[in-house]
């Protein structure tokens, strides 16, 4: 006997779980259909690495729950995707995706890992960690040989230690300001880069989107991560530094959709809850006070956007209830 058998899992654990499982569904979906139209066979086996590691977790997640006599989420299947249908997007493009996603994956099992506890879990998502930075430095290196990798902007070296001893280090609103810290140009390319992912996606996933609905809340999300890109660019521009190029050249013509309306608008609530967590770093990490207040205001929007998102999932009844609490006071009644 394992010293875990006689161990429930915990809250963290079961909702770690959960998520996980619908994610890595969704990305065998994805990648499923990545795998058949990718041409560039140094692309195709970092896409074949990532859709390996999604299977694998998704199949080493259905065991576990199984095993603790909990149903399994219905997540997604075969029925999601369409592995017929044209390239919607370009192998440049899929590469990108892959490292986005690994991006996206080593923030999830970073804040996950510390919060479980019963061996066998603990043990999945270290291997998890293990794996997401293998693919992650795979395609880094990948897009670096193709010419593909766009870097942070370059700074100078300090060429002294130095203390701050103004208050205005952190910057009025209004005013001179002084110029971008590294950590606050770092994040502000990040998230260039991640709104210019969502812009792509949206604009692909939108001509191909068989309701109106999902089709009209897409092409909203593309106006929202084209506001937050001029944003954000500008801050860099104003320091003359470069700015991450668009991805919008990367995607075809097709009208045929590889997957289904309740995958894509799956993976636009993904995105959102990343996109609010990472604007939540942002404000932790910008020391000048504008920034931070700017981050708070897209925050506000992201959380909008999202909410109308989930509304259209449960409408539709594509939204997958997560694992709840129980209600005492329900159960009290008599």
């Amino acid at each position: 006997m394992t010293k875990h058998e006689n161990i429930q899992l915990t809250s963290a654990e079961l909702a770690a779980l959960h998520q996980n499982y619908l994610g890595d569904t969704m990305s065998v979906c994805v990648f499923g259909h990545f795998l058949e139209k990718v041409v560039d066979p140094e692309i195709k086996t970092v896409v074949e690495h990532a859709y390996d590691i999604s299977a694998q977790h998704a199949e080493i997640i259905k065991k576990i729950f199984l095993k603790e006599n909990i149903p399994v989420p219905i997540g997604f299947t075969e029925q999601d995707v369409n592995k017929q249908a044209p390239m919607l997007f370009s192998d440049p493009f899929y590469l990108n995706y892959v490292k986005h996603m690994a991006r996206g994956g080593l923030a999830v099992y970073g804040f996950l890992q510390p919060h479980v506890f019963r061996e066998d879990i603990l043990s999945f998502y270290t291997k998890c960690l293990k794996s997401t930075i293998e693919l992650n430095n795979e395609a880094t290196k990948l897009l670096q040989e193709k010419g593909l990798l766009v870097r942070p902007a370059y700074i100078p070296y300090p060429d002294k230690n130095e203390f701050i001893h103004k208050q205005s280090f952190l910057s009025d609103f209004m005013g001179s300001k002084r110029t971008l810290t590294a950590m606050e140009i770092t994040h502000l390319y990040a998230n260039i880069q991640t709104n210019k992912l969502g812009e792509a996606l949206a604009i692909g996933f939108s001509q191909v989107a068989k309701s109106n609905k999902v089709q009209n809340y897409l092409l909203r999300g593309k106006e929202v991560a084209e506001k937050h890109i001029k944003i954000f660019s500008g801050f860099l521009r104003d320091e003359n530094l470069p700015v991450p190029m668009t991805w919008d050249h990367e995607i075809s013509k097709s009208k045929e959709s590889p997957f289904s309306d309740k995958l894509m608008m799956f993976h636009f609530g993904l995105m959102n809850f990343s996109g609010s967590g990472n604007y939540g770093m942002s404000i932790a990490a910008s020391q000048r006070k504008d920034i931070a207040a700017i981050y708070a205001r897209l925050n506000g929007e992201i959380l909008l956007y999202a909410e109308d998102g989930a509304n259209i999932m449960i409408h539709e009844g594509w939204l997958e209830q997560p694992p709840l609490a129980a209600d005492r006071n329900d159960l009290a009644k008599k």
